[in-house]
């Protein structure tokens, strides 16, 4: 009869303790980079792979925490299938909330800016997209609907290359009453809408701006894009009749960038 000796044998790996899994707000090297440069963003530790730690600016006048050196494989467990990291992460607090108040008093001493709404635009690359071409254009912010809108971290925060560090996010309940308010404070509403004006772009020269862009397919709704003063187009003279929101938004920010 064979003796079980359970004293010495080894534990198999479904017995074996788990390893302990990281919380990541955000990933990527520029996300994470101009996160660590903020110094209005909040960070509970940094997860960097000694590989990644030879480029990265550890920014040493600004109070962080020392990095937590890790193995690729532990971010990779911590994220979703396929997730491109880059070998660092960040578990840090959200920035502090913007209203489309903020925005509007942040305007004020500007003559000129644009300001960004996206109606029903929920994909998290798409929008991450469009705040990097926000950010390289100069937009002074960016309003999305609170319902079902991403948040500014994870996916998105990496499509966009570290700008949710630069560009205000607001999420508002109602956006045809935050047309009204812009719309009160001196902002000409431009909806991109296929059967707009073309040239309305091009000639644009109404000083305060709100740029609204709708999501892929259905475009604006009914109720926002009535509230807008005017509706524009762009040029599309191939045989593609449309092109993806992140674009069309990035085109339509350089037609207005000279005016601002």
């Amino acid at each position: 009869m064979r003796h079980k000796n359970r004293k010495n044998r080894p534990k198999s790996e479904a017995n074996a303790p788990k390893a302990k899994k990281l919380k990541i707000d955000l990933f990527g090297a520029h996300a994470v980079q101009e996160a660590w440069r903020n110094p209005q963003r909040f960070i509970h530790a940094l997860y960097i792979t000694e590989n990644a730690l030879k480029d990265f600016d550890l920014a040493p006048d600004l109070k962080r925490p020392d990095p937590t050196i890790v193995q690729k494989e532990e971010l990779d467990r911590a994220l979703a299938p396929g997730t491109v990291h880059q070998g660092l992460a960040l578990s840090c607090q959200p920035l502090e909330e913007t209203g489309v108040e903020d925005l509007i008093i942040r305007s004020s001493a500007h003559p000129k800016s644009v300001l960004l709404i996206l109606d029903q635009v929920t994909d998290p690359h798409n929008v991450g997209a469009i705040l990097r071409s926000a950010c390289a254009f100069g937009a002074s912010g960016l309003i999305m609907q609170r319902k079902h809108a991403p948040e500014p971290k994870g996916i998105l925060a990496k499509t966009a290359c570290g700008a949710v560090e630069h560009v205000p996010i607001a999420y508002e309940t109602n956006l045809t009453r935050t047309l009204e308010k812009l719309q009160e404070a001196g902002f000409t509403a431009i909806g991109l809408d296929e059967r707009g004006d073309e040239q309305v772009l091009a000639k644009s020269d109404h000083g305060k701006i709100v740029l609204v862009l709708g999501a892929e397919g259905p475009g604006l709704r009914r109720l926002v894009k009535e509230q807008c003063d005017i509706l524009a187009r762009l040029p599309m003279h191939g045989p593609m009749p449309s092109i993806n929101v992140s674009n069309a938004g990035a085109i339509a920010l350089y037609a207005l960038a000279a005016k601002v």
